[in-house]
């Protein structure tokens, strides 16, 4: 029953935070949980993180795959300024990404954590749940600053 509770709590708060993503994944789960699908949740759990990769890998590859970039745009994008920057930024958030993955594997109850902090984000600062990754990469860089500090 606190299940339910809380999923219909975060669908609440993806309506009024105006997070169709939130709204729309609390839904599935609860018409899940509601029709006895449940025991897929393992199989989402271990696998969901895979597939919507996936899918936003897809949505970023597109353009190549319509042709809706040339050679010249390509080149444009990798040696630029900001092209450079791209390169710097993607290759510092692969390696956090595995830091986070690495300190979820070990700390699973840290995601509550990421859930409540993305859920602030959506709602507050109006962001996009792009993935726990990056958030338990960030956080995972946060505690070693943290633990240097402290000594």
């Amino acid at each position: 029953m606190l299940g339910e509770g809380i999923l219909l709590i975060l669908i609440l708060i993806g309506v009024l935070g105006h997070s169709n993503i939130l709204a729309a994944s609390a839904c599935v789960l609860l018409v899940m949980k509601l029709s006895n699908l449940s025991h897929y949740f393992d199989l989402i759990s271990r696998r969901g993180l895979e597939v919507g990769l996936l899918f936003l890998m897809l949505s970023v590859l597109v353009p190549f795959a319509s042709d809706e970039m040339n050679f010249k745009d390509m080149l444009r994008g990798i040696f630029s300024w900001p092209g450079f920057f791209c390169a710097v930024g993607g290759a510092i958030a692969t390696y956090m990404n595995g830091a986070g993955l690495s300190m979820l594997k070990v700390q699973p109850e840290l995601m509550t954590g990421l859930v409540v902090g993305a859920i602030v984000g959506i709602v507050v600062f109006k962001g996009v749940p792009v993935g726990p990754l990056m958030s338990a990469g960030l956080a995972a860089f946060f505690m070693q600053i943290f633990n240097f500090i402290k000594g």
